[in-house]
């Protein structure tokens, strides 16, 4: 397994049309008729150059045509990789093949833009290539900056969600919810709705738990020393000083579904179950480990990982990068929704478009901006026509108790006790939503993800303060949505 290496690669590759032959393109959202929003969310090109930007590469993701030997036979795709080693001059070899069908190739030696090029080249020229698209990193999306009282997001009636109303319909039992994210530290909230995950991190190193793929999800801090993720685009040291663990997917599950055990915090969904599954680590995570994830965690076949007995109804990916949504992770999404599970995703925190960022700006995904206690769209948080709807994410610049309020740990590095903390960002808004999904699927269990997601878009309110960019639907009301399904 590989050590992330930060590889700066600028995709300059050959336009759709030498290429594209019947490749892979994006569906339509849930369905093209449910989802006006998705205007938004055009179809990408065959392996776009993500606008000439310049990002950290650590391989390629290839899809091949359904018809060639590649696209079932690892033997034929090893072959493939050494032939095109040998038309591009550089080391290229096949990793593994994703629950998608696609094929991860890495180039274990290349350490100049041109190195990679030549490579993504040789396999654009190939007429049996249908996408070739870079195994790119993404990021957790909070901002770092008691108890029930403290949870505004669900109760206030300026801002929150109107969360209380709805557990007189429904609490989410017997519904399981994936957090796609850094896995989860022990906290008594969570323990007991924990059902069996798995650590989808392929690389030891981004690990940081001693060892690559395996069973145990939890989380073991990913802490950082500056500079240990490679330097910015201005030669600035990435991160720029000593960064403790965050454990962001423990904050992330409590939202979700904290156990409301008489102290501490509440989940939107708090009778739901948890999966785990853990992709991000120190210096974030690699796509082609979330392709996987998205798969298994919603009942698909991953090669070499144990059967996933406990499906996902929800996924949750708090998480995303800077490119546009390519077809490799289309083909993942597309995947879990057909197989019924809905899938929430933060819009991220850069006030910018949210299409230019992914999964935010992908097909079939619930995408969450993030707004503030006062009802504005939260200053960080991202906007645009791909945002479906929006939930509180919080503001801490102003004062700690207007973040959201959640489940932590005190361990700056490695896990210690259990606390609760406050924190900001598209992160925060897109478990409110996962929870009010799970909410729905237990009054309704026969709703697909495209009746979910409209449900949820056709019962907002108007955001009490201001929006600028687009907020989607407007502001979640978990109440609204419930009554306006009727149960099973």
């Amino acid at each position: 397994m590989h050590r992330f290496t930060p590889l700066r690669i600028a995709l300059a590759v050959a336009t759709a049309a030498a290429v594209m032959g019947t490749g892979v393109a994006f569906a339509g959202g849930s369905s093209d008729a449910a989802r006006p929003a998705d205007a938004g969310r055009a179809a990408t090109p065959v392996a776009a150059d993500v606008s000439g930007a310049t990002e950290l590469v650590q391989g390629f993701i290839v899809g091949y045509k359904s018809q060639a030997a590649e696209a079932k036979s690892n033997e034929a795709a090893v072959k493939d990789a050494r032939a095109k080693a040998g038309k591009a001059g550089e080391p290229v070899s096949f990793e593994r093949r994703l629950g998608t069908g696609a094929a991860l190739v890495e180039l274990p030696e290349a350490d100049e833009v041109q190195d990679a090029q030549k490579v993504a080249a040789a396999f654009l020229a190939d007429p049996d290539v249908a996408y070739v698209v870079p195994d790119r990193r993404v990021y957790a999306t909070a901002v770092d900056p008691a108890e029930y009282k403290a949870q505004w997001d669900l109760y206030e009636t300026t801002a929150g969600m109107n969360v209380p109303a709805a557990w007189k319909q429904a609490t989410g039992k017997g519904v399981t919810v994936a957090v796609i994210d850094t896995g989860i530290a022990k906290h008594s909230e969570l323990s007991a709705k924990l059902l069996p995950g798995y650590d989808f991190i392929s690389s030891t190193w981004t690990a940081n738990d001693g060892g690559g793929r395996d069973s145990d999800p939890s989380d073991p801090g990913d802490w950082l020393k500056t500079g240990e993720c490679g330097k910015d685009k201005y030669g600035n040291p990435v991160p720029a000083r000593d960064t403790p663990s965050g454990w962001h997917g423990t904050h992330v599950a409590g939202t979700v579904a904290a156990a409301a055990n008489g102290y501490g915090t509440v989940g939107v969904a708090h009778e739901a179950n948890i999966l785990p599954v853990r992709v991000l680590g120190r210096c974030g995570g690699a796509t082609s480990d979330i392709i996987d994830a998205i798969t298994w965690a919603s009942g698909g076949t991953v090669t070499n990982v144990p059967a996933n007995k406990n499906p996902a109804a929800v996924i949750n990916m708090s998480l995303g990068g800077k490119f546009t949504c390519d077809q490799a992770y289309n083909a993942a999404i597309k995947g879990a929704v057909d197989r019924g599970t809905t899938v929430v995703v933060a819009a991220g925190n850069f006030n910018t478009d949210a299409a230019a960022y992914s999964p935010a700006g992908c097909a079939n995904v619930i995408t969450v901006a993030a707004s503030d206690r006062e009802g504005n769209r939260a200053a960080y948080s991202n906007y645009g026509k791909v945002v479906d709807v929006t939930a509180p994410g919080g503001e801490t610049s102003v004062r700690d108790a207007d973040g959201i309020w959640s489940t932590l740990n005190t361990g700056t590095t490695t896990p210690d006790k259990e606390k609760y903390a406050s924190y900001q960002g598209t992160s925060m808004a897109a478990p409110h939503i996962a929870g009010l999904a799970a909410l729905l699927k237990q009054k309704s269990p026969s709703l697909t993800p495209a009746q979910i997601e409209q449900t949820i878009k056709n019962n907002t309110r108007a955001l009490p303060g201001t929006c600028s960019g687009g907020c989607g639907a407007g502001l979640s009301d978990a109440d609204k949505a419930l009554t306006a399904v009727t149960g099973g």
